[in-house]
């Protein structure tokens, strides 16, 4: 990357992360729903599940993080929206400014503004009864499969960002993501769900990601769920990063 590409996106973050600033509601709202689901499923339904472990709220936290990315990611689709119909990206090609830098800085907004967020619903979740015993290097490592996953989304939202024709339609592609961790080891073991609710649950990425980061939370050993983690997001990331410049550059062109 050139000098010229990371000063236009430092410049370009900042711009965005400004907008975030004067608007903190965005951030509020993004982490109030999946506050809101965890209060209701440990209070009120969390004495039905069976989960095998001692605290609901230590099993349920995982896919509530998830949940939070995906929720925080529809901003970043919204925002695109909003600059591509308020004519930024047109001004911005007729500066001397590296054409990527203004994806980029959306990007990196998004994984900003979305680490505030999970940080806030981890706080209430410690308020909740949420422990840990992971050690530092266990941390380390569910933050680095929560950033390849936030970046992930964030790569699939800036599509719906690009071509959508309305706000409604660039911000609701979030909704099948929401729903998927319902569909997963997130709420319930998958080994309670019926044939072929369980084929799928089992082999989507959402639960491989959701046991990864169980695993580590609770200094359990961790066996394979962490590579199949990495690879799904990875993938999903290459493959989203692809169609998205692909379609920046036709809009752009």
């Amino acid at each position: 990357m050139s000098k010229h590409f990371l000063g236009d996106t430092a410049v370009l973050l900042g711009r965005s992360l400004r907008h975030i600033a004067r608007s903190p509601d965005t951030i509020i709202t993004t982490a109030v729903m999946p506050i809101a689901m965890m209060l209701m499923f440990v209070y009120v339904f969390g004495g039905a599940i069976d989960t095998g472990s001692d605290s609901y709220v230590n099993y349920l936290l995982p896919g509530i993080l998830l949940i939070t990315v995906a929720s925080g990611i529809a901003y970043t689709a919204y925002r695109l929206f909003m600059d591509m119909k308020g004519g930024i990206f047109e001004r911005f090609q007729s500066m001397p400014t590296a054409r990527s830098s203004v994806l980029w800085a959306h990007v990196l907004t998004s994984l900003v503004a979305n680490a505030v967020s999970l940080v806030v619903v981890v706080l209430v979740a410690l308020l909740m009864g949420f422990r840990s015993a992971a050690g530092a290097p266990a941390w380390l490592a569910a933050a680095g499969i929560l950033i390849l996953f936030t970046l992930a989304l964030t790569w699939i939202a800036v599509i719906p960002g690009l071509t959508a024709t309305t706000v409604e339609g660039a911000s609701a592609f979030s909704y099948p993501l929401l729903f998927l961790p319902f569909l997963s080891s997130a709420f319930v073991p998958t080994d309670t769900m019926p044939g072929p609710v369980r084929a799928f649950a089992e082999h989507q990425p959402v639960t491989s990601v959701v046991n990864a980061l169980r695993d580590l939370f609770t200094r359990q050993p961790v066996g394979a769920d962490i590579w199949i983690a990495l690879a799904w997001c990875v993938g999903i990331l290459v493959i989203a990063y692809a169609f998205a410049m692909n379609t920046y550059r036709r809009k752009i062109s």
